[in-house]
C-alpha cells in the first residue's frame, strides 16, 4: 500500500526589526511593528506546486499596503520600510512589486542580508532558482548566522532533490538554536525520504511544539507512524491535522489510509471523496478511492 506522499514546503518572509532611530518616528515603528506581523511562519503543505506560498489576504491587505506606502512617502530613503512592504506584498501573492521593493532595500543597504533572503523567496516562488539561490548566498555571506537564509535555501536544495545539501542547511539552521519550526520540519522530511523514521518523528514532533496550531508536521509525523505500523498514533495525529485545518486533501486522504487499513471501507471512501473535493488533481486520494472501490 502507497503511503500519501507529504512534500510540504514551508517558506516565510521575515522583517528586520526596528532600528533605534525609529523610535524618533513613532508612525514607522508602528509600521514596523505591524509588518512583523505579516512573517509567513510555521509549515505548509502544497503537494502541487512546491514554489508558492500560502496567500493570505488579510495580511497583505490593500489597507495595510497603503499604510506601508504612507510610510514610505514620509521616509523614502529608509531601507527597513520597503522591507516590510515588500514583505506585505508577498503575502499577497504580488511577487514583482515584492521585488521592486527589496531591490530598493539592498540598493539603500547593500549589506541589508534580511532584504537578500526576503528576495530570494519571491525569486523562488516565481521559479527562478538561480537567482533565488543567489540571494540565499549573498544573506549567508552578509551574515553566516543567519537561520532564514539556511532554511530557504534547504528548500531550494530539496525541491532540486539535493537532500544531502538541503539537510546540511538544515542542519545548520538547527546548529543555531533556531526556532524556527520550518528547519525541524523540512529536516524531517528528509529523514522521512531516507526511511528513519525515528528520527523523523523526532523532528515533526519538535515542529509541533515550536507551531502547534500547524497542521503539517501532525501529517508528517502519521506518515513515520504508519511507517512503522503505529496506526492508533498515526490516526490520532492526522484527526489532529483536520482539526486544525480541515481543508488540506492529504489530512483526509490520510485519515481514510488508516479507515482503508482497518478495512472500514465505508469511511475510508467518504474521506477520500472528501480530500477530492478539496483538492481534485491529488494522486493518492484518487488512487486510494479507486483501491478502495475495488474491493467494495
Amino acid at each position: 500500500m502507497t503511503l500519501a506522499a507529504m512534500t510540504a514546503d514551508v517558506s516565510g518572509f521575515t522583517i528586520h526589526e526596528a532600528h533605534r532611530r525609529h523610535q524618533r518616528n513613532p508612525k514607522l515603528a508602528a509600521m514596523l511593528i505591524l509588518g512583523s506581523a505579516l512573517l509567513l511562519a510555521g509549515c505548509q503543505t502544497d503537494n502541487t506546486s512546491e514554489s508558492m506560498i500560502r496567500v493570505e489576504r488579510a495580511q497583505g491587505s490593500d489597507e495595510n499596503i497603503a499604510s506601508l506606502s504612507s510610510v514610505i512617502a514620509s521616509n523614502p530613503s529608509d531601507p527597513e520600510a520597503y522591507n516590510v512592504r515588500g514583505s506585505a506584498y508577498g503575502r499577497a501573492g504580488e511577487f514583482r512589486r515584492a521585488l521592486a521593493d527589496f531591490d530598493q532595500a539592498i540598493k539603500l543597504n547593500p549589506s541589508f542580508y534580511q532584504a537578500y533572503a526576503n528576495r530570494g523567496l519571491v525569486h523562488r516562488n516565481m521559479g527562478d532558482q538561480q537567482a533565488a539561490l543567489a540571494d540565499y548566498n549573498a544573506a549567508l555571506q552578509l551574515n553566516s548566522s543567519y537561520d532564514v537564509a539556511y532554511i530557504g535555501r534547504g528548500n531550494l536544495y530539496r525541491q532540486a532533490n539535493q537532500l544531502d545539501s538541503a539537510f546540511n542547511d538544515f542542519n545548520k539552521a538547527i546548529q543555531l538554536d533556531t526556532t524556527d519550526p520550518r528547519a525541524y520540519h523540512n529536516r524531517g522530511l528528509i529523514y522521512q525520504a531516507r526511511n528513519d523514521h525515528a528520527q523523523a518523528i523526532e523532528d515533526f514532533s519538535t515542529a509541533i511544539s515550536l507551531s502547534p496550531s500547524s497542521a503539517e508536521p501532525y501529517n508528517g509525523r502519521g506518515i513515520s507512524y504508519v511507517a512503522q505500523g503505529d496506526d492508533d498514533n498515526a490516526f490520532s495525529d492526522f484527526n489532529t491535522a483536520i482539526n486544525l485545518n480541515g481543508k488540506l486533501a492529504e489530512s483526509w486522504a490520510n485519515q481514510a489510509l488508516i479507515y482503508e487499513r482497518r478495512g472500514e471501507k465505508a469511511k475510508a471512501q467518504k474521506s477520500y471523496s472528501h480530500a477530492l473535493q478539496l483538492d481534485p488533481k491529488y494522486e493518492p486520494a484518487r488512487a486510494g478511492l479507486a483501491r478502495v472501490k475495488a474491493m467494495s
